[in-house]
């Protein structure tokens, strides 16, 4: 354990969670109960087809809000804050000035996907971009997004030109402005999301900078996820920074060290599925692999699969029939008995094992809008469960799901995925999943984390109408994609 937190009676750890929509800080004991919180909004800006940005001002301007908040909120007990954990979006990316600080273009949204098209070209290289970084070539990657950037923006060029150019995950943004040493590092995920990390290597690769023709020398240096990152820059406060992880990656560590018989899911804005593995899994076809944790003896690998259109889909879905508190109306809709329609969800871009950016979404069949609501959400259970059928002839059976995030309080969609999964849903009783695994690594990995937690589990539960749609759904998405 860190000697921070041994020299103090009752430690705490300040837990920074940075995501697409809001910057959350909470401060947790070292049981992993939460003691107080700090949250500020922040605005996407969607200017095209496929773009999405975001301000880094507004987004560092926000962590150190929430952060605020948080040990404000503690009284005098903020002296006890003692160490500090940052999680971030994974694959935005951006561009900023080493001297100044100031960014130089916006935040590239991991949603973007401006550079489609272009990399088409580098299709011939797929299979080598993925050996290396674990990751299928898609323009939701910070590559394209540089690359981007460099044609396009002057500012960008003006400043690889006087050498004062930085460019990078949108983490590494982060932790440059917020700590007093203005660090220039990146942690192995949101570094691998770069597509330009290599991941025997540990470090950016000469080859995948060629490709996609990117100038070496301006990214941050590689270091473990649990690192002395700096010391955060906040109001009569001097708290070390100790680990930086990407959100999804975090979140597999919200209650402690992750099981290996048990498939984590995550569903927010999007969602994911992993399985943590203690060896290196290699190449997995049309899925991802990578590295959830460092501490530089210990290596934790993922294999995951990825679903585009989940909380999106389902704003998607309420714009698209201009439904009024739509969360609030899903629960009762989605334990009715009627048959719902299939939805080919394509929002945002098929994700994993299907990778194809451009997809028209659509429905199968004539319904009520209600239910052609219902299936999207069975949608987003279809996706997940393609993932883990694929997954499973790489990886060991899991036993069990262990879910989390804002959709999974949806009940009818964990009840869903217990029942095409074969598997029992457990979904802690948590919707900050990503702070509290961050905050379990920035205080040393304590062995009695969250142990108390409640947890609803949902069976596993003969449906063969739900079953015979599924077997539907993937007929279709196979004929639609050839996958």
């Amino acid at each position: 354990m860190d000697e921070r937190i041994g020299a103090v009676t009752n430690p705490l750890v300040l837990a920074i969670d940075q995501g697409t929509h809001a910057s959350r800080a909470l401060v947790f004991d070292s049981l992993g109960r939460t003691l107080s919180s700090g949250v500020a909004n922040i605005s996407i800006k969607y200017p095209q087809t496929d773009w999405a940005e975001q301000d880094g001002d507004e987004i560092v301007d926000s962590v150190r809000v929430g952060a605020t908040q948080a040990l404000q909120a503690l009284g005098p007990r903020r002296q006890d804050v003692v160490v500090a954990g940052l999680s971030s979006q994974r694959s935005s990316a951006i561009c900023w000035d080493r001297v100044t600080g100031r960014p130089l273009s916006p935040i590239f949204s991991w949603q973007d996907r401006r550079a489609h098209a272009w990399i088409d070209q580098l299709q011939p290289h797929a299979d080598a971009v993925h050996r290396k970084t674990g990751l299928f070539l898609s323009p939701h990657y910070g590559a394209t997004k540089l690359r981007w950037a460099l044609d396009h923006l002057p500012a960008v060029r003006a400043a690889l030109e006087n050498k004062t150019l930085c460019w990078g995950p949108m983490t590494s943004f982060v932790v440059f402005r917020m700590c007093v040493e203005r660090s220039f590092l990146a942690d192995p995920q949101c570094a691998a999301r770069t597509q330009l990390w290599n991941l025997r290597t540990h470090d950016w690769d000469p080859e995948l900078l060629a490709l996609f023709g990117l100038p070496a020398g301006f990214l941050p240096r590689s270091v473990p996820t649990c690192h002395a990152w700096g010391t955060l820059d906040l109001p009569d406060t001097a708290i070390p920074l100790t680990a930086v992880n990407g959100d999804q990656s975090a979140a597999v560590f919200a209650f402690g060290w992750p099981e290996a018989d048990s498939a984590y899911i995550n569903i927010g804005t999007s969602a994911f599925v992993q399985r943590a593995l203690t060896d290196f899994p290699g190449q997995v076809p049309r899925q991802l692999t990578g590295i959830i944790l460092d501490d530089g003896s210990t290596r934790v690998y993922m294999v995951e699969g990825n679903v585009n259109g989940a909380g999106t889909a389902l704003e998607w879905v309420r714009k698209e029939f201009g439904i009024d508190q739509l969360t609030d109306k899903l629960a009762q809709w989605l334990a009715r008995p009627e048959e719902p329609p299939l939805f080919l969800n394509g929002i945002a871009g098929l994700g994993g094992p299907f990778w194809q950016p451009e997809f028209e979404s659509r429905f199968v069949g004539e319904a009520e809008p209600w239910l052609k609501v219902v299936a999207v959400v069975e949608s987003i259970a279809f996706l997940l469960q393609a993932n883990i059928d694929h997954m499973n002839a790489h990886v060991p059976a899991a036993q069990r799901i262990r879910i989390s995030g804002g959709v999974s309080l949806l009940d009818g969609l964990c009840q869903r995925l217990a029942c095409i999964s074969g598997l029992p849903v457990h979904r802690r009783d948590d919707p900050e999943a990503s702070a509290r695994g961050i905050a379990y690594l920035a205080c040393g990995r304590p062995t009695d984390w969250n142990q108390g937690a409640h947890e609803d589990v949902f069976a596993v539960q003969s449906d063969a109408a739900l079953q015979a749609r599924y077997r539907r759904w993937r007929a279709l998405m196979a004929q639609a994609t050839g996958i």
